[in-house]
């Protein structure tokens, strides 16, 4: 029984095998028919088709033998060469170096950067009367540029003397010529924004701002926004301000036109608008002014370093006593304005204060500058002064530990803190500009909107 298991398996295993082979023969059978009748089909189909490529093919070339040509013949004139051409000219290869002066610049350092080397050109320029008034008017920030060869041969020199002067040295036959020309600018809006990480000119800095831009915002919002103290690490701010363009290429920054601040959270928004006088007045964009009758600090920018208050330990006297004004921290020298119209009451040195300022103002209210380093010129006693005029300068006179200014504020003979007085507000839309007004405020609103909802940060 053992013995015949294994043979009773090996049979039923052929059987198997063989009916699978025979099923596997008849499917192969079955699937080289399909074949066969689809390669019918697709040669059937495919004879319309060749026999449009054929029609195409023995199609009679006759439509283009039949046709018409005629020649014309026209004579062109050629432009006359101005000059010659002259074989023994050679072509020298030229270069254009771009550059801006730099604080510390000489007229020698930079020509030496502009590759300008060669002696004649150097003689030229510091001998003529008119190519000599770039000595004389090497300011940072001015653009120049020339063209020279390899070997810093001069061909032409341009330099910004002012916002809308240049002067141009240019190689000629007989040597070198100067001449000054003043430039029609192109105005239009420059649209900038940034963030605030330490301080606002940093800022500014970051974000390719001109500094006197900077200090126009701080201006313009010191109303509503205490930049010594305010300022927050993530505030933002959006700025549209004048550029003047020579030649695509920005040569000066004019006013603020609109400006939009983000403090802590809260936004301030300003717009510019031009008053009879033609200067430009900042408000709401619902017309209320930003503009206050008083500036909230003499100073362009600082920071508090002794506040108000009816007790203050005395760093020199070394007791209590009250402190009634506020002391700005600031180099000496920095320039102090006055805090808004008003005619000299004093000028001097008096006690403690050291040199100081008293300005008498309208409806009772006097001002005090102290521990000046020195005067503004020509300030008198009886002179008028108007808001942000530079009366002085910060120092350390009288009784004090370092330099800076000690600021008062008085209403009818009594102190005031400087910092949180109600300073009262003017330059009122007068009835006939409002239609104007409100244009301009939809206009520059827009902008700043769109500046702050989109990533772009610069648009020049």
């Amino acid at each position: 029984m053992d013995i015949n298991e294994p043979q009773h398996h090996q049979s039923t295993q052929s059987v198997i095998l063989t009916q699978n082979v025979n099923k596997a023969e008849g499917k192969l059978q079955r699937l080289s028919e399909r074949k066969i009748k689809l390669r019918w089909i697709l040669a059937i189909s495919c004879l319309p088709l060749f026999g449009i490529y054929t029609a195409f093919g023995i199609a009679p070339q006759t439509l283009t033998t039949n046709i018409a040509t005629t020649m014309v013949v026209e004579e062109l004139a050629l432009p006359d060469l101005e000059q010659p051409l002259n074989d023994e000219v050679s072509l020298v290869e030229k270069f254009w170096y771009k550059d801006h002066v730099r604080r510390d610049d000489t007229l020698q350092s930079i020509l030496a950067r502009l590759n300008v080397r060669n002696r004649d050109a150097l003689e030229f320029i510091r001998s003529d009367n008119t190519a000599s008034e770039i000595a004389r008017a090497i300011i940072p920030g001015r653009q120049i540029k020339s063209e020279t060869d390899a070997d810093g041969n001069l061909y032409q020199l341009e330099y910004q003397i002012s916002s809308d002067k240049f002067l141009t040295i240019t190689k000629t036959d007989d040597g070198y010529e100067a001449y000054q020309d003043d430039r029609i600018l192109e105005v239009r809006p420059v649209l900038k924004s940034a963030k605030i990480n330490s301080s606002l000119f940093g800022a500014t800095d970051s974000a390719n701002i001109p500094d006197h831009i900077a200090i126009q915002l701080a201006d313009i919002f010191e109303s509503e926004i205490n930049f010594h103290t305010d300022l927050r690490r993530g505030d933002r701010f959006n700025v549209i301000y004048e550029g003047s363009y020579d030649q695509g290429e920005l040569v000066k920054s004019g006013d603020v036109l609109a400006a939009e601040f983000v403090n802590n959270g809260k936004i301030y928004r300003a717009v510019g608008f031009r008053d009879s006088n033609n200067q430009m007045q900042y408000y709401t964009p619902e017309g209320k002014s930003m503009h206050k009758s008083f500036l909230r600090s003499p100073l362009e920018f600082s920071r508090v370093s002794s506040g108000f208050s009816a007790a203050r330990f005395h760093p020199v006297l070394q007791r209590m006593r009250a402190h009634k004004g506020v002391d700005f921290a600031a180099p000496t020298g920095t320039r102090i304005k006055a805090s808004a119209d008003g005619v000299v009451d004093f000028v001097g040195t008096k006690g403690g204060y050291g040199n100081v300022i008293v300005l008498k103002h309208t409806n009772g209210v006097s001002t005090v500058y102290g521990h000046l380093s020195r005067f503004a010129p020509e300030l008198r006693r009886g002179a008028k002064v108007t808001q942000g005029q530079m009366i002085g300068f910060v120092g350390m006179s009288g009784v004090a530990t370092g330099p800076h200014l000690h600021y008062e504020f008085l209403i009818n003979g009594k102190h005031q803190d400087p910092m949180k007085v109600a300073l009262p507000k003017t330059n009122i839309i007068q009835n006939g500009n409002r239609a104007q007004f409100e244009v301009t405020s939809n206009q520059m609103t827009a902008q700043l909107r769109l500046l702050g909802t989109s990533n772009i940060a610069a648009l020049e």
